[in-house]
Formats: structure tokens, C-alpha cells, sequence
């Protein structure tokens, strides 16, 4: 378990369960998620690593799914479900697909085989949010394929106020507008006909609203990516 340095109370409990389990390694390492993550695998040893996020929970046979998964693919994407008011738990994922393949699998629910995550050198710790994005997206990229294994469940809290699920939505869009930074190429085949189709209703526009907002506040305060390409 890695903490960026939570003021919750959150590693008084690490410390306190890793007394008592030989199996529980913590870690504190401030930074985005992506930098966070990058730090976990570095501590693992295992040929296949998974992630999952600290507002979230794991199904009992979560792992058990993903190691089956394994056995297609390897790269794993499980099902998550929201969990939390009803209008927040609704709104479907935002899909994207590159060669044919969903990217935007999140790394809440994600496991990849080592040497692949190696390859690729990890998530970008420069991302916001959209880290998962861009990282299934250059896997994905050297003909590497991602299976889906509904079956390997993690149930994910939605936020619980109007002000943090417009702060998450505002994020999401600058995190998308880092995308675009970085491939500039993954939209060309994008159908934002079928976007406004899947989120054409109260929250899923004012969600877009939030998410536009953050794309145009990106455009404006990230400097120019050295690596970026058609954007």
C-alpha cells in the first residue's frame, strides 16, 4: 500500500494492520497517482501487478478473477461498479477506443503483467488524471491486448457532494486535455455524436460542462509536451 500523505488517519491504520500481517508492505510517497503507483511496482517482485484505489472494494474474488484473465490476456480489466447517490452511480464511463480496443479501463480496476509495464515505462507521473488512459493507450499501441473480466468486481465510491463530483469532473477534463497533449491522434476516430447520445441528460451534460472546463483551464496553464505528437 502506498500513501501520498493523507491527513485522515489513514497511515496510523496501515501501521497498525501491518503489525499485525508479515504480508503488508506501506509506503508513503507523496505525488499523483500515477507516480504513487509507479513507486508500488517498483516494491513488487511479481510477474503480474494490479492496482486498485483507496476509495474503492475489492470483491472477495477480485484477484482470483484477474489471475484467470491472465491466463487470455495480459492485461486485465475488471468490472467497476459505483457505488454512492443514485445520479452519480448512473452515469456510464466515457469510452475510447484505440485499434479497435477500450483504453479507458480504470486503474482502479487494472492488472498488468510485469515485463508489459516495464516495457512501456509505467504511468506517466505528468498526468493529472488519464493516467490509465494513456497508459492502456501505448500498451495497446505495441499490439498489446487488454481483456475484460466483468467477473473481477471492485465496487468504487462515487462522491458524495455536488462540489466534489464537479471537482472530479473538472479534472477528468483537464486530464483528457493532457491526452491530447501528449496523442494528439486519439480523437480522430472518436464519435462525440455517440458521447452526447450516452450522456445526453441532466448530470451527464453538467458532467461535460465541469469536464470542459478543465480541458480549457489545461489548454491554458500546461506547458508544451517535448513528447507530444499531432496536437
Amino acid at each position: 500500500v502506498v500513501d501520498a500523505g493523507s491527513t485522515d488517519g489513514t497511515w496510523g491504520m496501515l501501521e497498525a494492520y501491518a503489525d499485525k500481517w508479515d504480508g503488508l508492505s506501506i509506503h508513503q510517497k507523496p505525488g499523483e497517482r500515477g507516480a504513487c503507483r509507479n513507486y508500488a511496482v517498483e516494491q513488487s517482485e511479481s510477474d503480474l501487478v494490479a492496482f486498485i484505489d483507496g476509495d474503492c472494494i475489492a470483491n472477495p474474488y477480485w484477484a482470483t478473477e484477474l489471475r484467470k484473465g491472465y491466463e487470455d490476456a495480459p492485461i486485465v480489466a475488471g468490472k467497476t461498479i459505483d457505488m454512492g447517490y443514485w445520479a452519480f452511480e448512473n452515469l456510464h464511463r466515457v469510452e475510447l477506443e484505440h485499434r479497435g480496443v477500450d483504453v479507458t479501463f480504470p486503474s482502479c480496476n487494472l492488472a498488468y503483467e510485469r515485463s508489459i509495464f516495464d516495457e512501456v515505462t509505467g504511468f506517466d507521473d505528468r498526468f493529472i488524471t488519464a493516467e490509465d488512459i494513456d497508459l492502456n493507450f501505448r500498451a495497446v499501441e505495441k499490439g498489446y491486448e487488454i481483456t475484460h473480466r466483468p467477473q473481477a468486481i471492485v465496487y468504487h465510491r462515487a462522491r458524495d457532494s455536488f462540489k466534489g463530483f464537479f471537482k472530479q469532473a473538472f479534472w477528468n477534463g483537464y486530464g483528457r486535455k493532457q491526452l491530447t497533449l501528449k496523442h494528439g491522434r486519439l480523437w480522430r476516430d472518436y464519435s462525440f455524436r455517440r458521447m452526447l447520445e450516452t450522456q445526453f441528460h441532466f448530470w451527464g451534460l453538467a458532467r461535460l460542462g465541469a469536464a470542459a472546463a478543465g480541458y480549457l483551464y489545461a489548454y491554458v496553464a500546461e506547458p508544451h509536451w517535448d513528447d507530444a505528437q499531432d496536437a
